[in-house]
């Protein structure tokens, strides 16, 4: 039986006479960081499921790797972006300049051993990194955007993650987004393709959110030209059975840059992304039944089916 201690007792002392509390001055409405103050986010500072390397000098790999950048009138972030990839030390870098009509392409040329791709009128972001996928020659490929400036001890996880074996690496993004009921459509089917095809736990992730990198292997199986549809290529990804995982967060959705095209809540680029992933759906409707990876709980097509009708 646990013996009950004995505590010494003293005196209690009056207690003081309670002063009247003092208003505090109001707190005024904190700032937003302009978008140039925004720190570099670490690839897993949210889910830590590649380990990076923290120094200022990167090891050499076994695998070569090639950094796609697609760019569009990004005067004021290119220089970033690409100083960043050359702490890298990746084997190439490809600049699709996609309808750019400002100093893009001279600070893309002050940068050494940088291929240069320029076409005069706008291709969209994926198909620009469909032709920097064609273009490369490396096993490890990193897709990154001129418009954000992402730390390469960030980028380094993904190429990483490829290097050990993963076939797409993505960034997870669902830290950043708010709950289901106040979600917009885009995001709603991003989740309906991944859960369709039995890949719940990648959530709202996709192959339309840089960074992003993919393997060799990868790369062949999906195909070049499905990669200027990215929903259609992850649902190719998930049906062949390439390794697909979540390998870190950076938040790019606050840091993404407003253009006419995709401000508002039916904007062209949401539009056009919902109609990616219509185009996703159907293929792999073609290529694994109409009922994808979901059950079929209705009992009048059980009957029918047992009765080969």
């Amino acid at each position: 039986m646990r013996q009950r201690m004995n505590l010494p007792t003293t005196k209690r002392q009056p207690t003081a006479k309670r002063q009247p509390a003092v208003r505090s001055k109001p707190r005024l409405a904190r700032r937003s960081r302009p978008r140039s103050q925004v720190r570099l986010r670490s690839a897993t500072e949210l889910s830590p499921r590649y380990p990076i390397h923290t120094g200022t000098v990167f090891p050499p790999l076994q695998q070569t790797v090639s950094a796609i950048l697609s760019v569009q009138n990004e005067e004021d972030s290119i220089g970033g972006v690409l100083n960043e990839l050359k702490k890298l030390q990746v084997d190439e870098i490809i600049v699709i300049l996609n309808g750019c009509t400002d100093r893009s392409y001279d600070i893309a040329r002050q940068h050494e051993n940088v291929k240069i791709v320029h076409y005069a009128d706008p291709i969209g972001h994926d198909v620009g990194r469909a032709i920097g996928a064609k273009l490369s020659t490396s096993d490890i490929l990193l897709f990154v955007d001129g418009d954000i400036p992402i730390s390469a001890n960030a980028l380094m996880s993904f190429i990483y993650a490829v290097h050990r074996g993963i076939d797409v690496a993505l960034n997870d993004i669902s830290p950043f987004i708010s709950t289901f009921d106040r979600r917009d459509d885009l995001t709603r089917c991003k989740e309906f393709l991944n859960r369709s095809l039995g890949r719940s736990d990648l959530t709202v992730n996709s192959m339309t959110a840089i960074p992003h990198a993919l393997s060799r292997r990868a790369i062949e199986i999906i195909g070049y030209d499905n990669l200027m549809v990215p929903p259609k290529a992850q649902a190719i990804a998930m049906l062949k059975g390439l390794k697909i995982e979540l390998v870190g967060s950076v938040n790019v959705i606050e840091r993404n840059k407003l253009r006419k095209s995709n401000v508002g809540d039916v904007n062209p680029v949401a539009q056009m992304i919902i109609g990616d992933h219509l185009e996703a759906i159907r293929q792999a409707m073609n290529l694994s039944g109409n009922r994808l990876s979901l059950p079929d709980h209705s009992r009048k097509r059980i009957a029918a089916s047992r009765n080969g009708i």
